[in-house]
């Protein structure tokens, strides 16, 4: 059943989608060490955005797609901070590009029929959506805050 879910949905961003998404944006991805992060952004003065990523830090296409997804969030929303901004700040743009992301990774139409096929524990969503577990349940609260889900 859940085979045949996945290949009649098909409405949630694919990974080629996310690179496309930041090439129309004039987003570029480097690929790069990053010792305490498996990816960045980075607002140029110009305007510009950046995103890096550490490839060898990254281990499953579900990471990829949440790091992505999340970092062009950053970009697209133009939700950038830097070391010196408050706690609340920070958490306020991390939450713009969390939400950015979940909407294109886990449409809440797609969410809602899998819950209704009975795909419905954390770890079977975030396979059938492709991204990690950490994220489904951000994508599900994100969901729940925008009154999507009950």
């Amino acid at each position: 059943m859940q085979n045949s879910l996945k290949q009649g949905r098909r409405k949630e961003t694919r990974t080629s989608e996310l690179y496309e998404i930041a090439e129309k944006g004039g987003t570029e991805i480097i690929c790069c060490s990053l010792p305490n992060a498996c990816s960045v952004s980075v607002e140029t003065p110009a305007g510009g955005c950046f995103i890096g990523i550490d490839p060898f830090e990254i281990e499953t296409t579900a990471e990829e797609r949440v790091h992505l997804a999340h970092e062009i969030g950053h970009c697209e929303t133009l939700s950038f901070y830097n070391t010196y901004s408050p706690l609340e700040i920070r958490e306020k743009h991390e939450k713009r590009a969390d939400r950015w992301a979940a909407l294109r990774l886990v449409p809440v139409r797609e969410l809602t029929e899998a819950l209704a096929h009975g795909i419905n524990e954390i770890w079977s969503l975030a396979e059938h959506f492709d991204v990690t577990e950490e994220f489904m349940r951000k994508a599900i609260e994100i969901h729940r805050m925008c009154g999507a889900l009950a």
